[in-house]
């Protein structure tokens, strides 16, 4: 095994941090190594908030359900997808063309981008022994955080990620076995059916004994209650709202 992978393997996301600063090169540094992240086409469509200023934390921190470790981390980073400068782009070389930034799928590019560079970061971030964590729920509030960050049309909040150095050494929670995940030639949703019947036996024993017996609730049992829970319904009209035809 090598260090790059022995570092993937040992990801955990941390949501306490020490009051130890993380300076603005090591944030750019962060941010070089995820501009290297594959890019559909070159086009970069995505876009990053950094925000370090505690009272715009804390707003965020409402925003987003309320989660303390947005106030505490040093950095929270707000990666967006952007297909704005797609659009000024068209309107500059091919004025009296009709452009299609909106459509679906430079919808798809953008957020995908937003993703792997994001990812990228994280994994630049803990090489340096810093700590992240992702946060969806700054779609809890999305308007109001575009709002706040001052996003323009076709431009949308993706997720959070909290940036700072680790001060708890959480424990590394189990994941699906790689046969349910991994298929050769082709999908092989009875092999999958049997390893997520073996993956809610390895999560009831992780939260039994992380809980003290406390829980144990399967984990396809937890993925049934969240999807029978309406969440975020409001995110087409807000996408529609800001440029994305989603068509």
């Amino acid at each position: 095994m090598n260090e790059t992978i022995e570092l993937l393997k040992a990801h955990r996301s941390i949501r306490k941090y020490s009051d130890k600063p993380v300076s603005r090169e090591i944030v750019e540094q962060v941010i070089a190594a995820a501009q290297m992240a594959s890019t559909s086409s070159n086009v970069q469509a995505y876009s990053v908030v950094a925000v370090t200023d505690p009272e715009r934390k804390q707003k965020l921190s409402q925003f987003s359900g309320n989660q303390a470790y947005i106030v505490e981390c040093p950095v929270f980073l707000v990666w967006c997808a952007d297909l704005s400068r797609l659009k000024n782009a068209a309107q500059h070389h091919f004025p009296d063309s009709e452009s299609y930034e909106g459509a679906t799928e430079n919808f798809i590019v953008a957020t995908v981008d937003a993703a792997l560079a994001a990812q990228t970061a994280a994994i630049a971030a803990e090489s340096l022994d810093l700590g992240i964590v992702y946060i969806g729920g700054i779609r809890n509030q999305i308007q109001q955080v575009a709002e706040l960050l001052h996003l323009p049309e076709l431009v949308y909040p993706v997720f959070g990620m909290c940036l700072g150095y680790p001060d708890q050494e959480p424990g590394l929670r189990p994941r699906l076995p790689q046969q349910a995940i991994l298929h050769w030639e082709e999908y092989d949703s009875a092999e999958g059916e049997k390893q997520v019947a073996l993956y809610d036996e390895m999560m009831s024993k992780y939260l039994r004994d992380r809980t003290g017996g406390a829980k144990d609730t399967p984990w396809s049992r937890l993925m049934a209650e969240k999807l029978t829970m309406p969440s975020r319904l409001h995110m087409k009209e807000f996408l529609q709202q800001r440029g994305f035809k989603l068509d």
